[in-house]
């Protein structure tokens, strides 16, 4: 059980995953949290910050021109892969039994952003944590127009991969020292990423206790 939970604990360090697995276990990570349902805990966004980072450094073997492109397409297929998941599944998805690997609550709330924004949630979705992995499979769920789909699958991913995969190439050319800060870059990551959900789920409970106040009176 303890080489398990070290295993696992490994599997969300994006740092040694980078260094470890190289430039197509990224791409694979990547894939698997864009598309697949059970990839939601995978590092994403200071995942592709790291990468920027660690090709700038040469600690990833790799070109900045290649590591955007993979990206790019192994986000792009993940989407696909979703949408295509979410169209066979359809509402058979809500009524999955809670596991380690799936929590209804995830897609509830990812239900909820995409009636919020629409299509547009699945460039704004690739910002945030869970939602970047729901979003897709919620538009096959809701029959999401397929030309539309993929504009928006495109335009996501394009903006999510130069955004921060950019960002982390740029600044580790023009500040070589940053590579000594990367717990706090990581943390900052954290924060910033999961604060949008925090926020839904405060306001979900306000909502659930102000709709059970009311029922009671």
């Amino acid at each position: 059980m303890q080489e398990f939970w070290e295993s696992f604990s490994q599997l969300l360090d994006a740092e040694a995953l980078i260094q470890s697995g190289g430039f197509y276990l990224v791409l694979f990570i990547v894939f698997a949290e864009t598309g697949l349902f059970f990839g939601f805990f995978l590092p994403g966004d200071y995942l592709l910050f790291l990468a920027g980072l660690f090709c700038a450094s040469g600690l990833l073997n790799v070109d900045i021109t290649t590591l955007c492109l993979g990206i790019f397409a192994a986000g792009v297929l993940g989407n696909f892969t979703g949408y295509w998941f979410g169209w066979r599944t359809g509402p058979m998805l809500f009524k999955r039994k809670d596991s380690w690997l799936f929590k209804r609550r995830y897609v509830v709330m990812a239900e909820e952003f995409y009636h919020k924004y629409g299509g547009p949630a699945l460039i704004i979705g690739r910002f945030v944590p869970i939602i970047r992995t729901f979003a897709p499979i919620l538009a096959g769920v809701v029959r999401l127009n397929f030309r539309k789909f993929v504009l928006y699958n495109l335009s996501g991913a394009a903006v999510w991969v130069s955004l921060l995969t950019l960002s982390g190439f740029f600044l580790g050319r023009e500040f070589p020292q940053i590579i000594h800060y990367i717990e706090y870059i990581i943390i900052g990551f954290v924060v910033i990423s999961f604060m949008p959900i925090l926020i839904a789920l405060i306001r979900r409970k306000i909502r659930l206790d102000k709709k059970q106040a009311n029922a009671k009176n």
